[in-house]
């Protein structure tokens, strides 16, 4: 038997301390003393202390890209749930062979890489929009993403219907282990689907909706490669989010140590909301 104190019990742990440490805690570190000076990539020529936060917290484009981010994060947050939740309603119901086909085409667009991802939804909003435009008449096709307004709705889209078959499962593999013997239980006693879910099925998926909530935000906020296919971070960085504007900052300027401050402050930041988050989705486990 394997304790703390065995020496199979460390060596077993090895692996995973070295990656941890390798992956994570030498970069953190290491970015942390490089976003005290102004490196560039190559050279640093002078420690300059807490100037590259200060700069940052100035920087109203950074400052921008912050505030475009979150409000894309609630918008996208809310849909992701709200339609993984039904999906995963739907497809527990019994559909017969039909369910798992169903679980396959919700997902598939997870398996779609970022990318490849931003530029078919690029395609679809420019060709597949202004084909229909053409057709009815209706100027609320045209243009989806020269406006900053549209713009932000087509990022939340993408990221939804990207998003929504992963959550989907989460939500599954939780309404599946609801025990049987509680549903037949609320039938007996009279209650519709509605307030089986509402008082049942609801208040037993508060496990699932710390995974799920924690999941799509932290995916929410650190999101580029489909902000690089679809937007570009235009018109004018009206739809520039965070993890742009600090990869730009660090090779496109060339200013790696200043980059490197936006990033400590954005990782300070997504840190403090999962915290919250994680405390008062687990305190609402325990009420339920």
């Amino acid at each position: 038997m394997l304790t703390n104190r065995s020496k199979s019990f460390w060596l077993l742990l090895a692996p995973a301390f070295i990656a941890l440490l390798v992956v994570l805690f030498i970069p953190l570190f290491t970015g942390g003393y490089y976003s005290l000076t102004n490196w560039n990539g190559n050279t640093i020529s002078d420690f300059i202390g807490l100037e590259n936060y200060l700069r940052a917290f100035k920087d109203q484009a950074f400052i921008n890209s912050l505030l475009f981010t979150a409000k894309f994060s609630v918008y996208s947050v809310i849909l992701i749930n709200v339609i993984a939740l039904l999906l995963a309603t739907l497809v527990t119901q019994k559909l017969g062979r039909w369910t798992t086909l169903f679980r396959t085409v919700f997902f598939m667009p997870n398996l779609i890489g970022g990318i490849i991802l931003g530029f078919i939804w690029q395609f679809i909003f420019n060709k597949a929009f202004e084909s229909i435009a053409d057709l009815t008449g209706i100027n609320f096709f045209n243009g989806w993403l020269n406006t900053p307004e549209t713009g932000f709705w087509g990022l939340v889209i993408l990221f939804v219907w990207q998003m929504s078959g992963y959550m989907m499962l989460i939500y599954i593999s939780f309404l599946n282990n609801i025990p049987e013997e509680i549903l037949e239980a609320a039938d007996m006693d009279g209650a519709n689907p509605l307030q089986v879910f509402f008082r049942i099925k609801l208040p037993m998926l508060m496990p699932a909706f710390t995974v799920t909530l924690f999941l799509t935000l932290s995916n929410a906020f650190k999101i580029y490669d489909q902000n690089l296919a679809l937007t570009q971070g235009g018109p004018f960085n009206s739809t520039q989010m965070a993890a742009m504007n600090i990869y730009n900052e660090a090779f496109s300027m060339r200013k790696m140590g200043f980059a490197q401050s936006k990033a400590m402050i954005f990782l300070v930041i997504i840190v403090i909301i999962s915290i919250i988050q994680i405390s008062i989705t687990r305190r609402k486990e325990i009420n339920a």
